[in-house]
């Protein structure tokens, strides 16, 4: 029947459309699940923004996605020296692009050639002044000589954290404590380093006569040349068996931490004078790598010389057939530490010594302090250096008795350990060293 028919099909018009209406809503659902499974908050947060079209990105997740993108922490950083300096300046550098890199938001401002030579007339509170008005929320002061600029910023920005790293402000033992509650220091215990570079200086000398090129005199310069003459000693009586009297270390200051024509010392020209006089192995302890420069162009010569750099695990590379090897700051763990406790408001004074981690020393993540291999060293004695570090590891301190200071005074009676000040407030070289202990 006509009407039936006509029924029917209304019928059947009407049941098409549900299905697919609720074909559609399933649909629907189905696609809104597979997203929230497949892409987890995080990994969203971890794409890049260009990554969701506007068009397509239900408008919840991108808030979602806009609040959980890192807000900018602006540090600044302070570099007595040039920051490619392949040194100190440059190691300081580098923890500041590891901070970078490990947190998330972190932005680096710097200033660097922060010193009374390159920049005359302008004190680094003045430059850390310039960071602030950059952004900066924090400031890394990076040398030993910049504390009183450190300080005296600290006081006058107390809602500003401050690093001063090599310093002793923050230290409530320490001689100079400041009581800042903003003012934290970070120093590594490179006397670890520096042993392990004299052993390494020790077991290649050919005469007997290690020289070791040093920066200006303090506290903390005394302290590590010892800490160098006590691992060679260490290694010529224990390892080599030799008599302590038929060694010679010497150390030779040029007034500052890098060479500054017409105020110190030619770096080129003491390490030279080493050289030249039978010292046949030359461990820096300035900022820059003319001790490794100048042995190099020695042994193209014809001459059996090596040299030790210091500060940045990269210089090796500037003569790696001399080096010996290189003891090194790894700054960006505890630089990381510092800052995000500052991004987070969790800052609070503190006073860090910080040694190697001895299951790995060259740890990027984990150790302070490292000691990198040169292509000059034996395999006898880089087989003495891995030795003396496990020893190390295992608790030998190289800081015990009987020691005197370089007059002849005690310093340290038989089996007694030095303590941190006494380390870190060396008075004097020890004795066995010849040098200047003292500026005149």
């Amino acid at each position: 029947m006509p009407g039936s028919r006509s029924r029917r099909v209304i019928t059947c018009c009407v049941l098409f459309c549900m299905l697919v209406l609720v074909g559609a809503l399933l649909a629907a659902c189905g696609e809104k699940g597979t997203t929230t499974s497949a892409a987890p908050a995080s990994s969203t947060t971890a794409a890049p923004a260009s990554s969701t079209s506007a068009a397509t990105a239900p408008s919840s997740t991108t808030s979602t996605s806009a609040a959980a993108t890192p807000k900018e922490f602006v540090f600044g950083m302070v570099l007595v020296g040039p920051y490619n300096d392949n040194g100190w300046s440059q190691a300081n550098y580098e923890g500041g692009l590891y901070v970078e890199e490990k947190l998330p938001g972190a932005k680096m401002v710097y200033v660097d050639k922060a010193n009374t030579s390159d920049r005359p007339g302008t004190t680094v509170e003045q430059l850390a002044e310039e960071l602030v008005a950059q952004g900066a929320k924090m400031i890394f002061f990076t040398s030993d000589d910049m504390k009183d600029g450190a300080h005296a910023f600290a006081r006058a920005h107390p809602d500003i954290p401050v690093v001063h790293s090599s310093g002793d402000g923050a230290w409530k033992e320490g001689k100079d404590y400041q009581n800042i509650p903003n003012l934290s220091n970070i120093m590594g215990r490179m006397e670890y380093g520096k042993m392990i570079a004299g052993v390494a200086a020790a077991m290649t000398t050919k005469t007997g006569k290690i020289g070791y090129l040093g920066p200006l005199i303090n506290d903390e310069t005394r302290r590590l040349a010892a800490s160098a003459y006590l691992g060679a000693r260490y290694a010529w009586t224990e390892y080599l068996g030799k008599n302590p009297a038929d060694l010679k270390f010497t150390v030779n200051w040029i007034g500052f931490w890098f060479n500054i024509p017409g105020v110190t010392s030619d770096p080129t020209q003491v390490a030279d004078n080493f050289f030249n006089q039978g010292y046949d192995v030359v461990i820096s302890g300035i900022d820059t790598t003319e001790a490794l420069v100048e042995a190099s162009k020695l042994a193209e010569a014809g001459k059996q010389v090596w040299a030790i750099p210091y500060d940045y695990v990269g210089s090796l590379a500037e003569a790696p057939q001399v080096a010996l090897g290189v003891p090194y700051f790894n700054w960006g763990p505890e630089y990381l530490a510092a800052a995000t406790a500052a991004r987070d408001g969790k800052w609070s004074s503190f006073w860090h010594w910080v040694g190697p981690d001895w299951k790995d020393i060259n740890n990027r993540d984990t150790s302070m302090i490292g000691f990198a291999k040169g292509e000059g060293l034996s395999a006898e004695a880089s087989a003495k250096v891995d030795e003396f570090i496990a020893a190390l590891a295992g608790g030998l301190n190289l800081w015990t008795g009987p020691l005197n200071l370089q007059d002849g005074t005690p310093y340290l009676a038989q089996g007694e350990t030095a303590t941190d000040q006494q380390i870190w407030y060396l008075p004097q070289l020890l004795e066995g060293m010849e040098g200047q202990s003292v500026s005149k």
